[in-house]
């Protein structure tokens, strides 16, 4: 695989060439004050992105599934009860991490292609008149699917059934990309890893965490040391870690942060939803469809495409790597084979979407799929002549 093209997984994402500058750098005492000067940046960054308030920012030296044990295991006692939907397999995933833990999962089955399904939700909070439930697991945005979920409307589903748990969301693929907003939709943790909207290596797990969940540790009893949330903060007040932290990847986080911002929260969101957009027109020039089962639910961040009957959507993935040596995703669990995914996160332009797709094109061509070359292509190009780009920034 040419290491020159882009790559349309959902991550890890394409890195621009000022992170990788960013992380390139000597050895750094990591216990000394210009430690301190570099995290302090990476820390108050991730509190504007997420749209905090009050709360800790934990950086872990990780990944995601890391950042969901470490909110378990903070938080959370042998036997507890929390509850989640199953619509894909990074919400299974979340859900078998925290039976591994010995907690007791209350799971809501939804098919693949739909959102975290709000009303059973509420009425299992409803149906909890004792109190059970200690949190909600909710996946932001479902990856293997290209699922949006509905993250205020699982708090509106929590105060209509005056019920007290906590909201935990994983905002892997979807943080740093496409609209968050922790305090307004009363996150208690949110998490999030630096390899996807924050275009960074994978390497760090990257968690807020409100009052509440904070004050849930004084009776947690669930184990933890490289992921205890008080031995790090204890450590951040001399502006250090507990351990060794992962410095270059920091140094990264910080100028992440500074490109994302430079751009605009608000232009890098809608530059998202944009090259979505044409994405799913070039899907439905193709005959397709998303996975996703209604619009509301499209993901910016990844489209999953269901491949026509007869077809494998891995064929296309493994052809795209052998023969044009640009990369895809392929489908996974319940779908595996049914899709493959077009990740549009992170470092995107225009230019580069236009060539992940006519190299799709090409393999399904090369497949004896039912395709016309440039159909699609032309699509995406007709939406983006006509919704011009609200940022011509480098920085994206």
């Amino acid at each position: 695989m040419s290491l020159q093209n882009p790559v349309f997984i959902p991550g890890p994402t394409n890195i621009p060439e000022e992170i990788r500058k960013a992380c390139d750098m000597p050895t750094l005492d990591h216990r000394s004050g210009a430690f301190a000067k570099l995290f302090a940046p990476a820390v108050a960054g991730v509190r504007r992105v997420l749209n905090m308030g009050q709360g800790e920012v934990i950086i872990l030296p990780s990944t995601g599934t890391g950042g969901w044990e470490a909110a378990v295991s903070n938080t959370l006692s042998p036997g507890d009860t929390v509850l989640a939907a199953r619509f894909g397999m990074f919400s299974h995933r979340w859900i078998d991490l925290c039976q591994r833990h010995g907690l007791n999962v209350e799971i809501i089955e939804a098919p693949w292609g739909e959102g975290a399904p709000l009303a059973a939700i509420e009425e299992a909070l409803r149906a909890d008149s004792a109190g059970k439930i200690k949190a909600v697991l909710a996946t932001h945005n479902e990856t293997a699917t290209g699922v949006r979920s509905d993250i205020a409307g699982i708090r509106r589903a929590l105060d209509a059934a005056g019920h007290d748990a906590m909201l935990f969301v994983d905002g892997v693929s979807s943080i740093g990309s496409m609209p968050f907003d922790m305090a307004g939709w009363g996150v208690d943790i949110a998490v999030a890893g630096s390899q996807k909207g924050f275009m960074l290596p994978a390497g760090l797990a990257i968690l807020g965490v409100s009052p509440k969940a904070w004050a849930a540790m004084d009776h947690a009893t669930l184990p933890r040391t490289f992921f205890d949330f008080r031995d790090m903060t204890k450590a951040y007040a001399s502006g250090g870690y507990p351990y060794t932290p992962a410095v270059g990847l920091i140094a990264g986080l910080a100028k992440s942060i500074e490109l994302l911002e430079e751009e605009g929260l608000d232009n890098v969101y809608a530059r998202h939803a944009r090259l979505a957009e044409a994405t799913r027109r070039a899907v439905a020039a193709w005959g397709m469809r998303p996975c996703a089962a209604r619009p509301e639910l499209y993901s910016d961040t990844v489209t999953a495409v269901v491949v026509p009957e007869g077809c494998n959507g891995t064929e296309l993935v493994q052809l795209a790597a052998e023969k044009y040596g640009m990369a895809f995703g392929v489908g996974l669990g319940e779908v595996a084979g049914k899709v493959f995914r077009i990740g549009h996160l992170g470092m995107l332009t225009d230019v580069m979407l236009l060539s992940g797709l006519a190299v799709a094109e090409m393999c399904m061509a090369d497949l004896g799929w039912q395709v016309r070359l440039g159909s699609g292509v032309a699509a995406a190009q007709e939406y983006l002549r006509a919704t011009p780009s609200a940022t011509l920034s480098e920085a994206a």
